[in-house]
């Protein structure tokens, strides 16, 4: 086998935090690029003695280079999914522009990209056509590229499968588009990782397209009933209309599904036009039992319900936006205001007993305290567009850095001692929450919870004061949930404190 290592782009995403581990399992020597060497870091396969970790922006086309530098083959699985953004396309084309040069000049030897079905119909999406233009770059490069095209691919976390499965589990009665009649050919996540695995290891597939898809050919009516069958759940009543366009239909799954807008809108527009496979001819190159829809449902399903947490969700993907107010180097009048408030709590019990359940919090779990008020600013949050509680957390109770914890992101991570979340609702601001713990002896431990929000404008302002008397009561009100979580006694009872600045509080980053 050669050694020389493999590119992996989009490693963090949800196909790409999966092929990494597959990969190593084949043996293949893996680099894997991104954003963030701490969000690298934090996956269970960094540690592999056959990976490399490099950080690159796709469009800093010097970096991605040198990350090309030495590498054999290039997997490209990053695109942009922000229909708000005007300039989506020209981002991904740039992006494309970058990989192919880069590739070149690194000496890549070949690309393998992942687009999507229907990106040559006449009707596709402005999101398709982009998919395809990207296909085009790379292919017209001087590197050959593979590009494989696939519609709805069905796993557990996957993005496809999560607006499946809150729809039919939420709604016995359904009013859809008519584009739940058009038919679609799903493929499971398994075998799209052994497609893109076999691409790399069958040199017949070099610059070729193909399209991947399943066994089966059905209508997106058939496959929530089906999962209405899998998940053994009264048959669903479904009635297309033909008034809700995709802007409408993208709004309203928003609103019972916890995948957002920004991803929702392209999922639509991509199933309003038939995506079923042109040509089956990776079949003969690389063969494997290809999962049915019912099959793939089933097994996406026992993940779910095992309480074991999934490899990779689609909440994973994307760059992780750290506030520049909370780097290094800026007084602390720098950046306009900055509201801060800390409560504290001393437990009877060790460290790691007092962290246990604050790995656990979000999700399932809920928040320890007014868990009822969370739920309902949390559909506060989705009724104004954001992205509410539903996206809960990858694991019940693994944590690393750049998880989704409900309406929050793991910015910090500090095994054991620190924990540091990004509010991403809607807010007239920027807000975190940290939590810290310091042993005191051998058997307490003092908790201290602290919250920072940075205003925007008057509103930002009123919003805090506004708010200030119930998150006394709400933080106070946690401490003592964290606590009794951990059935321990209370040493101290939970009282305010002015915060001091964490050591090294700009290492926002995990441990590597």
């Amino acid at each position: 086998m050669d050694d020389r290592p493999v590119l992996v782009t989009g490693a963090t995403g949800y196909v790409g935090g999966r092929l990494v581990p597959l990969l190593l399992e084949a043996g293949h020597r893996v680099r894997v690029v991104g954003r963030s060497a701490a969000k690298l870091r934090c996956r269970p396969w960094a540690a592999h003695p056959l990976l490399e970790i490099a950080e690159a922006d796709m469009l800093d086309e010097a970096a991605l280079t040198t990350a090309c530098k030495g590498c054999r083959a290039a997997f490209y699985l990053v695109h942009s999914m922000n229909p708000r953004s005007k300039d989506f396309d020209r981002t991904d084309r740039e992006a494309a522009e970058h990989m192919a040069r880069a590739a070149a000049a690194g000496g890549v030897e070949r690309i393998i990209y992942l687009g999507g079905l229907g990106s040559n119909h006449p009707r596709a999406s402005k999101h398709l056509r982009s998919r395809g233009e990207v296909a085009r770059i790379l292919q017209s490069g001087k590197v050959p590229a593979t590009f494989l095209r696939a519609a709805v691919i069905l796993g557990a976390g996957s993005a496809s499968f999560e607006l499946i499965r809150y729809l039919v589990e939420r709604l016995p009665v359904m009013t859809t588009p008519r584009w739940v009649r058009n038919p679609i050919q799903p493929i499971a996540i398994s075998n799209v990782l052994q497609y893109l695995k076999g691409c790399l290891e069958h040199e017949e597939t070099r610059a070729n397209t193909y399209d991947i898809g399943g066994p089966d050919v059905l209508t997106y009516q058939r496959l929530l009933e089906t999962y209405a069958e899998e998940a053994g759940l009264p048959r669903r009543v479904i009635i297309p209309v033909p008034v809700l366009s995709p802007r409408l239909s993208s709004h309203w799954l928003h609103l019972v599904t916890p995948v957002p807008i920004s991803l929702a809108k392209p999922l639509v527009e991509g199933l309003s036009i038939p995506v079923v496979c042109e040509e089956n001819r990776i079949r003969e190159i690389i063969p494997q039992r290809l999962l049915s829809c019912r099959e793939a449902i089933r097994h996406a399903l026992e993940q779910t319900r095992s309480g074991r947490g999934i490899q990779t969700c689609w909440s994973d993907a994307g760059p992780i936006r750290i506030p520049e107010w909370l780097d290094c180097g800026d007084a602390p009048y720098a950046g306009g205001t900055l509201f801060e408030c800390g409560y504290r709590v001393v437990i009877e019990g060790r460290a790691e007993e007092v962290w246990e359940p604050i790995t656990r919090i979000g999700g399932g779990t809920g928040w320890y305290f007014a868990n009822t008020l969370w739920a309902l600013r949390g559909a506060m949050d989705r009724m104004i567009g954001g992205v509410g509680l539903r996206r809960g957390r990858r694991d019940p109770q693994e944590i690393r850095y750049g998880d989704a914890l409900d309406f929050w992101r793991v910015i910090g991570l500090d095994e054991g001692r620190r924990l540091l979340l990004l509010a991403e609702m809607k807010l007239p601001g920027e807000a975190t929450l940290e939590f810290r713990l310091q042993p005191i002896g051998e058997d307490r431990t003092l908790l201290e919870q602290y919250s920072r929000f940075r205003p925007k404008g008057l509103f930002g302002i009123l919003y805090w004061y506004a708010f200030y008397p119930a998150h006394q009561w709400l933080y106070t009100g946690m401490l003592k949930g964290i606590a009794k979580a951990t059935r321990r006694p209370i040493a101290q009872n939970p009282q305010q404190f002015a915060p001091r600045p964490a050591k090294n509080a700009c290492a926002l980053q995990s441990k590597p």
